[in-house]
């Protein structure tokens, strides 16, 4: 099929070299001129394991194409994927401005039936104004005649992971009041369904409502969990052990029930917010949602309270190892990640803080730009921050961290203390080493 992918952003350019990966014509259409000549060269706006091969190899053989113009691709498109920004807020309600913009642009030069597909996660009832957007075009152009059918298709990408959550979906949900795109989506993710799991048909409204719940049943699985870390820690009890004992019920699985310093990402948070707004709207209250957030908005600071509670509220004098920022590994995102709550909470009371991510860099010094330049240092390796600093702080649980040389921690930093955001390490191990241990829901102060 000839498909156009509106949006290279995270979800938009997963989505275009996957379907360009199983053969079909691909054009990623951008506003950003300069974003669109890197890809071009095989220079990539986001990190994400696999994804820069695919594209070199895919733009190479001719099946993906980067442009800023969407008359390239759109008049001989048959399926048109809108997957552009839906930022929140200041109410925590979607902004769709961006997804109306891009329908409007692809009505300009559609040509014959297209399929519209909402990609970008959007609030309930932005089919139909993405619908309304296209009819406006349309009858501007005079060209009413011009039929189409807008498809709601939520991603549901893991990052680190997304390249095979794509080619390899647990489920693919299509809403469409239309048989006709029904069909037509059905015959393009054929491709990627062959692994028996199912693709699920429902109507739009039920498509764009599932994607809102699927991320808000994980970000509450997350802050139950943290909860009940908390929990353990005023009455005893160990949450690894506690997770052990409610995930092998089979009702309830394993799955996100980490007890950990916060959830962040471009998902959660954003979908979460959504969610209460939605509520709001419609005149009720999203009361677990609601808990949700406050909950893991309280939970990026439990180790900064642990610190404060170490070394005192004033941190003039202190330096603090941080080991990981992107929100989670196999990433270089840095949208609401707890990192950023930490490390501002820590500077803010004086401290400064020496940091390595393997790569979150170049995120991390958009998103910490308000920390002075002499409370923070980017290291390029993960040792040279401990070198003489008062304590580590492990903060993103990238692989490289989980079985480090102890006894060079020790040996680099001035008092061997560790606060592990991740609960990573081995409690025995810690004390067999005499390293002071600071984890989350273990009960080790007591």
């Amino acid at each position: 099929m000839n498909i156009s992918v509106i949006g290279t952003g995270y979800v938009g350019l997963v989505t275009g070299t996957c379907f360009s990966e199983m053969g079909n014509n691909v054009w990623c259409i951008d506003i950003d001129e300069n974003k669109i000549e890197n890809l071009k060269k095989g220079i990539l706006p986001i990190y994400e394991p696999g994804l820069e091969e695919m594209v070199i190899r895919n733009h190479k053989e001719g099946r993906l194409n980067f442009s800023v113009s969407y008359k390239d691709s759109i008049p001989s498109s048959d399926v048109c994927f809108i997957a552009v920004g839906t930022p929140p807020g200041e109410d925590g309600s979607a902004d769709i401005k961006y997804v109306l913009t891009a329908a409007s642009s692809i009505a300009e030069y559609m040509e014959g039936y297209t399929v519209i597909v909402d990609k970008s996660t959007v609030p309930v009832g932005t089919s139909e104004k993405v619908t309304e957007s296209i009819n406006k075009v349309l009858q501007a152009r005079n060209a009413t005649n011009i039929t189409f059918d807008v498809v709601s298709n939520p991603e549901f990408l893991k990052e680190g992971v997304a390249i095979e959550d794509f080619m390899r979906p647990d489920r693919v949900v299509i809403g469409s009041n239309s048989e006709k795109a029904t069909k037509i989506m059905k015959r393009l993710y054929e491709p990627f369904v062959g692994n028996g799991h199912p693709l699920l048909s429902m109507d739009i409204k039920s498509a764009e409502v599932t994607k809102y719940a699927a991320n808000a049943m994980l970000a509450t699985r997350i802050s139950f969990m943290n909860e009940i870390a908390k929990l353990c820690d005023a009455v005893g009890g160990d949450v690894k052990a506690v997770r052990q004992g409610i995930g092998t019920d089979s009702r309830i699985g394993m799955s996100f029930l980490y007890a950990s310093c916060g959830y962040g990402g471009s998902c959660f948070p954003k979908d979460v917010k959504e969610l209460i707004s939605i509520g709001k709207r419609n005149g009720f209250e999203m009361k677990i949602a609601t808990a949700v957030e406050e909950v893991n908005n309280e939970q990026k600071k439990v180790v900064v309270h642990q610190i404060v509670s170490k070394f005192g509220e004033n941190l003039n004098g202190k330096t603090f190892a941080i080991w990981g920022l992107a929100f989670k590994p196999q990433t270089d995102d840095m949208r609401e990640a707890p990192s950023i709550t930490i490390i501002s909470e820590l500077t803010t009371r004086g401290a400064k803080v020496k940091v390595y991510d393997p790569e979150a860099y170049i995120m991390a010094k958009t998103y910490l730009s308000k920390i002075p330049s002499e409370l923070i240092s980017y290291e390029d390796d993960m040792w040279s921050p401990l070198k003489n600093a008062d304590a580590l702080v492990l903060i993103t649980e990238w692989k490289q961290f989980r079985q480090p040389n102890f006894d060079k921690i020790k040996e680099l930093l001035k008092t061997p203390i560790i606060f592990d955001g991740r609960n990573q390490y081995d409690i025995s191990l810690m004390k067999e080493k005499n390293i002071e241990y600071f984890c989350i829901g273990r009960n080790i102060q007591k």
